[in-house]
């Protein structure tokens, strides 16, 4: 079978083409699957496509037109994908169930860090020979208070990684995890883990219930030096709000590696171009939030079992499988 995989990063294009040879061929593209890039897809059965790829109705209605029958996505998340309309057009589609929970995880505390530390200030002083302390003031994570929101896989290594610190756990979640609170955490109310985290970290799905499950209340409700970072989903955090907080002269560091409307400009180059985008170009000014194009997952160990799984939903259904990638299975 010939695969058309869209949103390839070109660190990503050597591990699929790899992965997939020689029991299948694969186009790759770098171009994201859209509307208006519908055309590319015209004849192949199987498209394999990024997380920021458009499939809302009409997109799916024009890929079974085309041929396509199989979507299998390379992430988590399938937010972006209108999957009872793909039930009802008897499209097949599959994602990536997990992949290393550790490099998200990693990138979370990175980004806390270097916020935490002042580390691209720090950079972009020493690069000029400006070797000054004054404004670099940060704080030992050592007996400080980490929230951390979803207590999944990625959130049980947030919890390792935070107790490693030396850090009080508090978590919040739909039921507990063991593992965490073998690690020691203590879960609670979401108000009062935003009260009291000192670092409050992101690892919930995106879902009519966690949608903007930051806002402008809890917010206001946290301390005026907590760290917060999201390596989630954009949507999970009320973008307004976080600008308005941030205006009042609040939050000690901000860590997005998302944003609720990254669709169409994260993984693109825009530096030749006017952002449009008011809340993101209002976010980019302060000098307390540090933005990242959605790159947390991005080691060679988590793309290496992202494209495997990826290869074996191909595989799956050509041989009609369900498993637990499949989020619509094969029409019979």
């Amino acid at each position: 079978m010939e695969i058309l995989a869209t949103g390839v990063q070109r660190d990503e294009r050597p591990l699929l083409e790899r992965a997939f040879t020689p029991r299948h061929d694969v186009r790759c593209l770098e171009t994201t699957l859209t509307a208006d890039t519908l055309p590319l897809a015209a004849g192949y059965e199987a498209v394999s496509t990024s997380v920021n790829a458009v499939l809302d109705a009409p997109v799916l209605e024009s890929l079974v037109r085309g041929g396509t029958r199989l979507i299998t996505q390379r992430s988590t998340g399938y937010n972006n994908i209108d999957l009872d309309h793909a039930e009802r057009l008897g499209l097949t589609v599959a994602r990536v169930a997990e992949y290393s929970p550790y490099a998200v995880a990693e990138f979370a505390w990175t980004l806390a860090s270097a916020l935490n530390r002042r580390i691209v200030r720090a950079a972009g002083r020493t690069r000029d020979f400006d070797f000054r302390l004054d404004g670099l003031l940060g704080r030992d994570f050592h007996g400080r208070t980490a929230g951390i929101i979803g207590t999944g896989r990625i959130g049980t290594a947030v919890t390792s990684i935070a107790r490693g610190y030396g850090m009080r756990l508090l978590g919040w979640d739909i039921t507990a995890n063991p593992e965490c609170v073998e690690l020691g955490m203590e879960y609670v109310e979401l108000d009062r883990l935003c009260r009291e985290a000192d670092v409050i970290t992101l690892h919930v799905p995106l879902m009519p219930s966690t949608h903007h499950i930051i806002g402008a209340r809890r917010l206001t409700e946290m301390k005026d030096d907590v760290v917060l970072v999201n390596t989630s989903r954009g949507a999970l955090i009320d973008s307004g709000a976080l600008v308005d907080a941030l205006r009042q002269g609040r939050l000690g560091g901000v860590g997005l590696d998302v944003y609720e409307e990254e669709a169409g400009i994260f993984f693109y180059d825009k530096s030749l171009e006017v952002m449009t985008d008011d809340v993101l170009a209002r976010l980019m000014t302060f000098g307390n939030v540090l933005v990242t194009s959605h790159q947390a997952y991005y080691t060679v160990d988590a793309v290496e079992q992202i494209v495997a799984a990826t290869v074996r939903n191909v595989d799956d259904y050509l041989a009609g499988r369900i498993t637990e990638c499949t989020l619509v299975p094969k029409s019979p």
